[in-house]
């Protein structure tokens, strides 16, 4: 098995990669710079609407799209927005293209919960079939990235997979969650302890799992999966569990959704609120009824991991 995984020098497609060479399948790499990943990848480029990947499609498989412009920095929004479109949307169908063309029989698209919103309503976990379009500019582009690979799907036989996971964790995880474990580790107060909405995460291992399940699954096409740990937890009980990790103290104050939600808003953070205060589930029933697929590392097991690997990183430091 030949696969090409971009954005092998990230959180996801670095796991995928090294999970990949473990099972014996011969993996190109790609990254933005050569100093991007520890072994020189096998194509060093940008994601854009006229890149050339012709130089590492021969032979391959299956393409692991991985690659994608995630946050939005100093710029305007119409700045963001003509970026997401130029790298998530234009750069995504150009490799697909250049894909299909070469002959490759699968194109797994690594895409975002965000298609879906930014939380569920209550009781109604989310399903890959859309009740609505997304909002949120990168959820927008990776919704037209969508659209667009079905069509191209359609016109040319290549196999499309798409794989929507929500917040991912695991060992060297950064952003939100590394700032969530830094507030737990230092004992902070928060106050996020009456916080009953349940949100969905994948820890690291269980999305490659899936990823790498959806390469050769034999009915993996044409399909749209969510994936996620199968255990949903409330932010509260994900904090107290995270101490309970750690071994230190959980100082958690339990101030009512409403009043936080409504202090937020007036610093400015209402959007930060709502994802504390509303749920965000996933409903994989059908990912794990399709592919005969369940997450092969437990929530608790996970997190566990992700909070080794961190206490390991603060005592070298």
């Amino acid at each position: 098995m030949k696969i090409l995984v971009t954005g092998s020098s990230g959180f996801v497609g670095g796991r995928v990669t090294q999970m990949a060479r473990d099972q014996g399948w011969d993996v190109l790499t790609h990254g933005r710079s050569a100093a991007d990943h520890a072994r020189q990848p096998s194509i060093v480029c940008a994601l854009e609407p006229d890149t050339d990947w012709t130089p590492v499609l021969d032979g391959v498989d299956c393409v692991v799209h991985c690659a994608a412009r995630v946050h939005q920095m100093n710029e305007s929004l119409a700045e963001a927005q003509h970026a997401y479109q130029d790298v998530n949307v234009l750069g995504t169908l150009n490799l697909a293209r250049q894909a299909a063309k070469a002959g490759v029989k699968r194109f797994i698209f690594v895409s975002s919960i965000k298609v879906n919103g930014e939380w569920s309503k209550a009781g109604q976990p989310f399903l890959p079939a859309l009740d609505t379009q997304p909002e949120d500019p990168y959820g927008v582009s990776k919704y037209q990235a969508e659209v667009g690979l079905w069509q191209l799907a359609g016109e040319t036989g290549l196999e499309v997979v798409v794989i929507r996971p929500p917040l991912v964790y695991g060992p060297g995880v950064k952003a939100n969650f590394l700032s969530m474990m830094n507030w737990v580790y230092r004992a902070l107060p928060l106050p996020f302890g009456a916080i009953p909405a349940k949100r969905s995460l994948v820890y690291l291992d269980n999305l490659a799992d899936l990823i790498i399940t959806c390469c050769t699954h034999p009915v993996a096409s044409g399909s749209t999966f969510l994936v996620s740990d199968d255990h949903d937890i409330s932010i509260s009980q994900l904090l107290r569990l995270l101490a309970t990790v750690m071994n230190v103290p959980s100082r958690l104050i339990p101030i009512p959704p409403r009043l936080l939600l409504w202090g937020l808003s007036l610093l400015g953070k209402r959007a930060v609120g709502q994802r504390l205060c509303y749920p965000l589930q996933l409903d994989i029933r059908a990912t794990k009824e399709k592919l005969g697929w369940t997450p092969p590392v437990s929530l608790e097991a996970g997190l566990r991991q992700t909070v080794r690997a961190y206490q390991q990183q603060k005592e070298q430091q």
